[in-house]
């Protein structure tokens, strides 16, 4: 009798396991570049998807270089996701070289663009591509994912809606927060420093200066003559605070804030989230975050 009950358990696991193997293999099988998309394409798709991120947590996307086997993750993959406006510059090799039959999704389509001052490694167009540092175009990243995922999965438009709209309202309640924290710096101290021109969506919505040293990028090494102009720029603009990118090497800013006599605001993320530990763990925690650490450096 116990024999029997023994077979009647591991058949019973058994048949539990592959059900929940079945399950795992129903799920569409996505790709997003880097990991703030990841998370917006996560939010949007929910259970339905398995969402692969190239470029993960406190990584640099910019001198990013794609292995064998993100080609095979791209490969197998029914949507890809990715920003745009230049900022994969190694995403169209990649997917070439995948031969992927994906559907591949531009999230940044529809987004009034801007121009950096310096092109800092972006290309000659200078178009600055780091559009979702504003809530309002993070929400058409949504819409467009939504739209996307619906295209690929016309069995889940209901669900993607639905998840669509909820985080949509998240959004709102997030950049009212953004609004409100800024309103309380004064005018004459939002400006500051930062290691590279990732920030002017976010200043240009929220009515901060961000200034970027010129001729400073991710992708090449600051030469001592670049951190005298920024010091010295720092002195004659009279800013009050410098900050450090979670992409970036913090060693250059501590040295300006150091020499200038600026105070180091913290660091903000840019262009990559935190790991799960960190402060800045998802797309929304990141924006609070980087308000917090402006408004604490800013007003104190």
């Amino acid at each position: 009798m116990k024999q029997k009950f023994f077979a009647a358990f591991v058949a019973f696991c058994a048949a539990g396991t592959n059900l929940s193997v079945a399950v795992a293999q129903d799920k569409m099988p996505v790709i997003a570049t880097f990991s703030i998309l990841g998370d917006l394409v996560k939010n949007v798709g929910g259970h339905r998807i398995e969402v692969g991120t190239l470029v993960g947590s406190n990584a640099d996307a910019h001198v990013y270089a794609p292995t064998p086997a993100d080609a095979k993750r791209v490969g197998a993959a029914k949507v890809v996701f990715i920003n745009g406006l230049g900022f994969e510059g190694w995403i169209t090799r990649l997917v070439k070289a995948s031969g992927t039959k994906a559907l591949t999704i531009t999230v940044s389509k529809g987004i009034k663009t801007r121009k950096m001052e310096d092109d800092h490694g972006h290309g000659p167009a200078a178009t600055d591509p780091h559009a979702w540092q504003s809530v309002s175009n993070a929400k058409t990243y949504v819409a467009t994912i939504r739209d996307g995922l619906i295209a690929a999965d016309p069995a889940g438009k209901s669900t993607y809606e639905a998840n669509a709209s909820a985080y949509l309202a998240k959004l709102d309640a997030l950049e009212a927060e953004v609004q409100a924290v800024i309103g309380k710096i004064p005018p004459d101290r939002r400006r500051i420093i930062t290691s590279h021109d990732a920030f002017g969506y976010f200043g240009a919505a929220y009515g901060i200066e961000f200034i970027a040293p010129t001729g400073v990028s991710t992708e090449a090494a600051v030469s001592a003559r670049d951190v005298a102009k920024i010091i010295a720029q720092i002195r004659r603009q009279k800013i009050p605070a410098v900050f450090m990118e979670n992409v970036t090497d913090p060693r250059m800013m501590e040295q300006i804030a150091k020499e200038s006599g600026a105070k180091i605001g913290g660091r903000l993320f840019s262009d990559a989230l935190s790991d799960e530990k960190g402060p800045a763990s998802s797309y929304i925690e990141m924006m609070r975050n980087n308000i917090h650490q402006l408004a604490t450096a800013l007003t104190s």
